[in-house]
């Protein structure tokens, strides 16, 4: 009981202390009042309620995108931030869902789950036609098809079966979940690992051609997940390569309703709208950046973020709202500090990263490193060749990056961080993160990750790291789904990541000690010199 009421009376005298300037690490007193500010005076789930009940999805380059951008721009200024401001960077079309509808005519009326593919031509009214099962993955499947699909809408996908998962949809990591990711991940002689990616990027677009050719009236492909869920996914934004047909994702179950029935011989009549409107003169994309300014200008600058752009199937909460506002709430906890750090610390939210971590590759084009790439490539060409090419030129602001940290891996309280491969950068983020352990916070294991905003940060051989987050039911049922709503995002987590991303930019800004660096990437060698590739693989 003494040890108890010792450490309540440390604590509140910490917090009693007056907070002047940061002469070099964080102090206790300042972690303290982090904990307390975030713990005991969040925000962060009346602004999440704002920008996704309130303003919903948030598809890069939309109308929404800009609507959710002003209020977060509002937000950081309210705050007291500084150098609040857009950047922006070549991104294709604007295009603004206003409508869907999908239903059954005939043999009964059946309202189906659905939702447009994104970036869809719209139906211009309402379709209805008969539709053919005719699924295609290749080009080479088209002569199949010739001259049988006049007036009929295409069913595209394979039906397959319904698929039942005996896993449970709520996971919490546990200490061989945390142990198992502790690993060095060998680096790979896949030079382009997302090179198939782009294949079937391609191949939308000659599907809308080929059936547009032939006569069909539009395509639907049948959603990737079970229990009525859908994501409208798509990623043809290149202007001059956009797709030539309309497009829906049907759930599964009602996909394979309309299969079964096309395969009795007795075709399922459906009807099909979109309505759709874009602006054609708006073909660049913005993301947001804001800072706390630093009192040493020679110290360089530390840097979080996540992407605020998502899909539209849902209100895009789990996948990247949420994370989004834990960015701004953990801005929001360090300026109550009332201390000016050492070091800047920048907030960003990033757009164009469902679509290829386009607006996080532009911010490192203007500001970090470049490669010798197309810079005014469009979505996925410009994301799969990017760790490719070298050498890579380090920009005017490349030796001053200290560290990025990223949020992007649900609504999950952190539990750790990613080190990336970085072995030396161990033991200090293991430091930062001490204080949190007892908050579930304290595991750093060696391995990497990717597909988020940091990853294009570590392939110029900068400081960015990814946190490892509780995954909940985000994989298993949210992500990227229509389900993707506040009622997946715990409040208790986000008031636990959001302070701990506050203390681990606050001791990142004011470390003497900076987060050692991998070296500059060169052109890697094959492990295997004697491997001949397979020139059909992916």
């Amino acid at each position: 009981m003494q040890r108890k009421l010792l450490a309540v009376a440390t604590t509140l005298f910490l917090l009693a202390r007056p907070l002047q300037a940061a002469p070099g690490d964080a102090t206790d007193a300042q972690i303290a009042k982090i904990i307390n500010e975030g713990l005991s005076h969040s925000q962060a789930m009346a602004n999440a309620s704002e920008l996704m009940d309130g303003i919903g999805p948030r598809l890069t380059n939309s109308e929404n995108f800009d609507k959710a951008a002003d209020w977060a721009l509002g937000k950081f200024r309210t705050y007291g931030l500084s150098n609040v401001h857009k950047e922006s960077y070549p991104f294709g079309v604007n295009w603004n869902l206003d409508s869907w509808d999908a239903r059954v005519v005939q043999p009964r009326a059946i309202t189906m789950r659905a939702i447009p593919v994104a970036w869809t031509p719209p139906t211009n009214g309402t379709i209805t036609a008969p539709v053919i099962l005719a699924p295609m993955s290749k080009k080479e499947h088209f002569e199949k098809w010739r001259g049988k699909l006049a007036g009929k809408i295409v069913l595209v996908s394979l039906p397959g079966e319904a698929s039942q998962s005996e896993k449970g949809q709520f996971h919490r990591l546990d200490s061989k979940d945390l142990a198992d990711l502790d690993k060095y991940d060998l680096p790979s002689d896949e030079l382009e690992p997302y090179k198939g990616f782009t294949k079937q990027v391609s191949f939308a677009r000659e599907l809308s051609q080929f059936l547009k050719a032939e006569g069909a009236v539009a395509m639907v492909r049948k959603s990737y997940r079970e229990n009525s869920l859908v994501s409208g996914e798509g990623y043809n934004i290149d202007p001059a390569k956009r797709l030539e047909l309309p497009f829906m994702e049907l759930s599964s179950e009602d996909y394979r309703r309309l299969a079964r029935l096309e395969t009795t011989g007795k075709p399922p009549v459906i009807s099909l709208a979109i309505a759709a409107h874009t602006n054609d003169a708006d073909t660049t994309a913005d993301y947001l950046i804001a800072d706390i300014a630093g009192s040493d200008p020679k110290s360089g600058y530390v840097m979080a973020g996540g992407h605020f752009d998502s899909w539209i199937a849902g209100d895009g909460a789990t996948d990247d709202g949420v994370p989004s506002v834990i960015v701004i709430e953990a801005a929001r906890i360090i300026k109550s500090l009332g201390v000016q750090p050492k070091r800047t610390i920048r907030f960003a939210l990033w757009s164009g990263e469902e679509q290829g971590l386009l607006g996080s590759i532009a911010y490192i084009e203007k500001h970090l490193a470049t490669r010798p790439v197309d810079r005014n490539a469009y979505g996925v060409d410009k994301f799969v060749k990017w760790t490719t090419q070298f050498p890579i030129t380090k920009g005017a602001d490349y030796d001053q990056l200290k560290a990025y940290f990223n949020l992007d891996n649900g609504a999950g309280k952190i539990r750790g961080i990613y080190a990336e491969n970085n072995v030396a950068a161990e033991p200090l983020l293991k430091k930062w993160l001490g204080p949190f352990a007892d908050m579930g916070a304290g595991t750093v294991v060696t391995s990497r990750t990717g597909g988020t905003d940091h990853e294009y940060m570590q392939a110029v051989g900068l400081p960015g790291f990814e946190f490892i987050q509780d995954p909940l039911d985000y994989g298993s049922r949210v992500h990227h789904s229509n389900i993707d709503t506040l009622d997946h995002a715990p409040p208790d987590d986000v008031r636990q990541a959001a302070t701990v991303l506050a203390a681990m930019l606050w001791q990142a800004a004011n470390s003497d000690a900076v987060l050692p660096r991998p070296p500059l990437p060169t052109a890697p060698s094959k492990s295997n010199p004697f491997k001949v590739d397979d020139p059909d693989k992916d």
